[in-house]
């Protein structure tokens, strides 16, 4: 179970900030020279559901990892800024805030 919310976790952080690039791409071309308004429709609600599910895997991952209070928030306030969310997940998991999913730290699986 703690895998599997880990790894949600790294990919909602992933998701949300490829949310956040394609819905400044929206706002660009809505208050741009085209003036169309569709890729924000699109990315907006896009983004929106995975911040939300973003801000609900950090309180998983604090509940399961035991994460501090300031680590928890510092977490949900980097889902505001664009990219941050990468940052976060890229600083916890070289701290080993994010258990033994981290993949870098394990052992090679042995074939044959």
């Amino acid at each position: 179970m703690r895998e599997k919310v880990t790894r949600l976790f790294v990919a909602a952080a992933i998701a949300e900030a490829c949310s956040w690039l394609a819905l400044l791409v929206g706002m660009a071309v809505k208050y741009g020279p085209p003036d169309n308004e569709l890729g924000v429709k699109i990315f907006g609600p896009i983004h929106g559901g995975l911040f939300v599910a973003y801000g609900l895997l950090v309180l998983a991952m604090a509940r399961l990892h035991r994460w501090s209070i300031p680590a928890t928030v510092v977490a949900l306030a980097c889902a505001v800024p664009p990219f941050a969310t990468i940052v976060f997940e890229r600083w916890a998991q070289r701290r080993g805030m994010l258990g033994s999913a981290d993949r870098s730290t394990r052992e090679p699986t042995p074939v044959g």
